[in-house]
């Protein structure tokens, strides 16, 4: 018997159902799943694991946070347990009658990991079993064939790359959160996280807060001129851009009237080139600015590849391979309505070139792999997958061509510029309408021509501090520093988020605990902080997959440097702790006491249920229900039927804003609120 592993059920069922055409029994033993079919006459087992089925832990011994000496912690040897029971018992079970195992998990070092992990089950009952690997990019019949027609090794290096991983992150982790957390007293379900990747990342965003805060917003002026010519409106602003000072626009609107005269016209032609196949980078950061949060564009992507609609996921890679047959999917991505015209457009060029970014020894570029029923998708896949396909057919599309107009206009001695633009072929621009292509079309202008001046006017305008990051423009930050991988950036981005570091899903700002927390690390041990530090790890990484490192040269190097760390945190541990706790007292704090001149904070019952109460208590004993659900925030206006503070709340599948007042007559009133979420 042959005995195949998958990663997921998902992905597992589809290859049963390819490898036995249709013909794969689905069964349950030892509580597990498992698929049995018949190929050439031989006996075929397929179990699917859920992810790791082994987990990076300490000895039970170090359980308890309390009593346990963090600076010890760092040394102590970490165990490999396992965790999905039912699937190890049925491993073993199972192992005894395999002459060979087929480990087909997902073709990168997580996948790697997972798959030795169960092998190493197999071989405490069989341990000369022989082992293959089945490596692909699509879970598709054409791909899944080749793979397991074409068997090769696995690759232990790069499953301890991994584990080395999991191992310094735990360790990383553990020590940090238990220190910070226990300094300030926040254990249970609100302690306070603090990681190796997560930390310098939070880092990037309170730094650019930090130079929000500092900047010093200024006025400057435009000079806007409307003019006519052949009863055609067009405008123009002064050359200069960009005026400090409002008596220099001044002066010039006082001798602005009568006409203009044209006194240079140039023409170009550009070429916009189009996009690159999408990378993993490049698609979170497409999908989160079409309304998708990262975690959410990647969880998506890998149903979709799980279904067999798009290729794997995660990769660098930003070329198609010779080997990938472009017309064999187009002709595939015929058979889906919505883009059958599109596709014969595609297939109509004299030439299908595809554009080329950076090209990397991995899986191929992000591409739809078959054809999707709209029907069998819900909407958010269905975007998704639309995203992937317009991609990919904008890169197989010819390129867009405008015709740019700069016409400089002499009014009075002061020269206004006039910009137009004209699309010539609108090329990949048609298939992707996600980056829009406007047209402004100005009236025939020739050098020397006259124009009418039909009014003259100075725009206000102020200085805009640097932006916050959205999570796709942070995704790439993250990339080019080297911090997390393309597998784990979304999750680390998910775990600021679930930590209550961080909020807003446009634009991402920092909370005053997340602030308080870096400014603290920043002050007493910036290392933990800094991106060097941790894309040194990740390197090292690279160097144990390429047999250059042993896995446990890098762990105890990484064992070392965090030692250093918490000898000045724990030198200074009292500090530490009065920063961060002021800053969860503020963070607590949700408006004015209506009844005295305290402020109304979140409190916690003996039993452990949330509420408001004043911070003048006991001589005040205001106090306020709360939701016991979701995040909660202080809303941005007061209430406008009663005057009270309102809150925000939010939550995985909800977001809305109420009055605290559960007796306010209001529409945002509580009782009306907590009984009926407001879906997002």
């Amino acid at each position: 018997m042959k005995l195949i592993i998958s990663e997921k059920a998902i992905a597992g069922k589809r290859i049963a159902e390819i490898l036995s055409q249709g013909k794969a029994t689905e069964k349950t033993e030892k509580n597990a799943r498992l698929f049995e079919f018949s190929k050439e006459g031989k006996p075929f087992l397929l179990i699917p694991l859920r992810g790791h089925i082994m987990d990076v832990d300490f000895p039970k011994q170090y359980s308890q946070w309390l009593g346990t000496d963090v600076q010890k912690l760092v040394m102590v040897e970490v165990e490999y347990i396992g965790t999905e029971k039912s699937i190890i018992s049925l491993l073993k079970a199972k192992a005894p009658l395999a002459e060979e195992v087929i480990i087909a998990t997902d073709a990168d070092r997580e996948g790697e990991a997972i798959g030795v992990e169960a092998i190493d089950c197999l071989k405490e009952k069989n341990p000369k079993i022989k082992i293959t690997r089945a490596y692909f990019s699509a879970i598709t019949p054409k791909d899944i064939q080749h793979s397991f027609s074409n068997l090769g090794e696995v690759d232990y290096n790069f499953a301890e790359s991994t584990n080395a991983r999991r191992e310094i992150d735990l360790v990383w982790g553990a020590v940090l959160t238990r220190f910070i957390s226990l300094i300030t007293r926040r254990m249970g379900k609100e302690f306070l996280s603090v990681g190796r990747v997560q930390s310098p990342v939070l880092a990037l965003i309170v730094k650019r807060e930090k130079e929000r805060n500092a900047f010093n917003q200024e006025k400057y002026w435009l000079l806007r001129a409307l003019f006519e010519k052949d009863k055609k409106e067009f405008e123009a602003f002064h050359k200069k851009g960009r005026f400090k000072k409002k008596e220099e626009v001044e002066e010039i609107l006082k001798k602005g009237n009568g006409k203009g005269t044209v006194v240079k016209v140039i023409k170009k032609k550009r070429v916009l080139q189009k996009p690159f196949p999408f990378n993993t980078t490049n698609f979170l950061r497409a999908a989160t600015a079409i309304g998708f949060s990262a975690g959410e564009a990647m969880n998506i992507a890998e149903h979709l590849y799980q279904q067999g609609f798009c290729s794997y996921p995660r990769t660098d890679n930003s070329v198609y391979s010779p080997n990938l047959n472009l017309i064999e999917i187009l002709n595939e991505l015929l058979k889906v309505n919505e883009f059958t015209p599109l596709i014969q457009e595609i297939l109509s060029q004299k030439k299908i070139t595809p554009s080329r970014g950076k090209e990397t020894k991995d899986h191929p570029p992000i591409h739809p792999t078959s054809a999707a029923n709209k029907t069998r998708l819900n909407e958010r896949q269905w975007k998704i997958y639309e995203l992937i396909c317009r991609r990919f057919m904008a890169t197989l599309a010819e390129e867009a061509v405008t015709e740019n107009l700069s016409v400089e206009i002499d009014l009075n001695k002061e020269i206004f510029v006039a910009n137009g633009q004209i699309i010539l072929k609108e090329g990949w621009k048609h298939f992707y309408p996600y980056s829009v292509l406007k047209e402004v079309i100005l009236p025939e202008l020739s050098e020397g021509d006259s124009v009418d001046l039909k009014k003259l006017e100075m725009l206000e305008k102020m200085t805009q501090p640097p932006p916050r990051y959205s999570q796709g423009a942070l995704i790439k930050l993250m990339e080019d520093l080297g911090l997390g991988t393309k597998a784990t950036r979304h999750e680390i981005i998910q775990k600021l988020y679930a930590r209550r570091y961080i909020s807003g899903i446009k634009a991402i700002e920092p909370n005053k605990v997340g602030f308080a927390v870096i400014e603290s690390l920043e002050k007493h041990s910036k290392k933990v902080t800094e991106p060097k530090m941790t894309a040194e790890v990740e390197r090292e990484m690279d160097e144990i997959a390429a047999a250059k490192k042993e896995k446990k040269e890098v762990v105890d190097a990484s064992r070392k440097v965090l030692q250093d760390i918490m000898k000045d945190l724990v030198k200074n541990k009292n500090e530490i702790a009065r920063e961060i706790t002021a800053a969860l007292v503020e963070d607590a704090i949700m408006g004015d006491c209506p009844t005295c001149d305290g402020r109304l904070r979140i409190v916690r019952s003996r039993n452990n249920k949330r509420f408001l109460g004043c911070t003048n208590y006991p001589k005040c004993t205001t106090t306020f229900p709360l939701p016991q659900k979701g995040r909660v925030e202080l809303g941005k206006d007061s209430c406008k039927e009663c005057g009270k503070p309102t809150i925000k709340v939010t939550g995985k599948r909800y977001r809305y804003t109420m009055c605290v007042d559960p007796h306010c007559k209001s529409k945002d009133g509580w009782k009306k609120k907590s009984s009926k979420e407001t879906k997002k």
